[in-house]
């Protein structure tokens, strides 16, 4: 059997999420370890913390395979509880794929819209060039609190916020993570409706403001869903490996 390696693996994500396409102020690829240590197990999660490089050994996995780059900002200290600094002790390799997953045909926003049962129209905007998640259009019309709903079942949240507006809407943007800067091109597009995450007070204000329907699903449940994607994918592609998600790692947050 052919022994894989995870530069075999960067070059696969290279080829289906160009790593070229991430912005520029960004930090995927490999973000620790070499690309000619071998791979048989990789544990894939949406953030590397401790407790995800603690479980990535105990299940004797030499690559984690990530969203949000485990190096983000340059690191000015080498302390022995930093999650890159774990990494490196523990021998366990990192892959990062971050806006580049975003942004690629077939990657994250492409997962969201699938998930919550949309159909595909056009890119909803343009970051550096780069397309920032769908315009995308429903098989029915929703009000906001329907909607609203809809994701949270869809997206397994805990809690969704959203503008409470009136009317009906089948035209709906979808851009996951952090996306509220997209709000305007939403409502330029004509849709009624945007669903992404982490959106700031601000936005709300104009959102309720102009009669549109804001929807915060969270940062979490609208990017936590790459896992059986990147697995299906990776096992397709190298039947030897062992994909699994990370169990030590979900919301942060605690709803009360």
């Amino acid at each position: 059997m052919t022994t894989v390696t995870v530069g075999d693996i960067y070059r696969f994500i290279d080829e289906i999420a160009p790593f070229s396409g991430q912005q520029s102020y960004d930090n995927s690829g490999i973000c620790a370890g070499s690309r000619d240590m071998p791979v048989s197990r990789v544990l894939t999660a949406l953030d590397i913390t401790g407790a995800v490089v603690g479980e990535a050994a105990k299940k004797g996995c030499e690559l984690l395979l990530s969203h949000h780059p485990v190096i983000f900002r340059p690191l000015r200290t080498l302390s022995p509880d930093n999650p890159a600094v774990k990494l490196a002790v523990n021998g366990i390799a990192a892959i990062c794929m971050h806006t580049s997953y975003d942004s690629a045909a077939g990657g994250m926003n492409d997962l969201l819209a699938e998930r919550l049962g949309f159909t595909v129209i056009e890119p909803l905007d343009f970051d550096e060039g780069k397309p920032m998640g769908y315009v995308c259009e429903a098989a029915r019309a929703f009000t906001a609190r329907e909607l609203a709903e809809h994701c949270k079942a869809a997206l397994g949240c805990r809690a969704v916020r959203f503008t409470n507006c009136g009317g009906n809407f089948s035209r709906i943007g979808v851009c996951s993570g952090s996306g509220g800067s997209c709000l305007k091109a939403a409502a330029a597009k004509g849709c009624g409706s945007l669903i992404t995450g982490d959106v700031k007070h601000s936005d709300f204000v104009y959102a309720a403001d102009g009669g549109f329907c804001l929807i915060d699903a969270g940062h979490y449940y609208t990017e936590n869903i790459f896992h059986e994607d990147i697995a299906r994918r990776l096992t397709a592609r190298f039947p030897g490996l062992t994909v699994t998600a990370a169990e030590s790692f979900s919301d942060p947050a605690e709803v009360i």
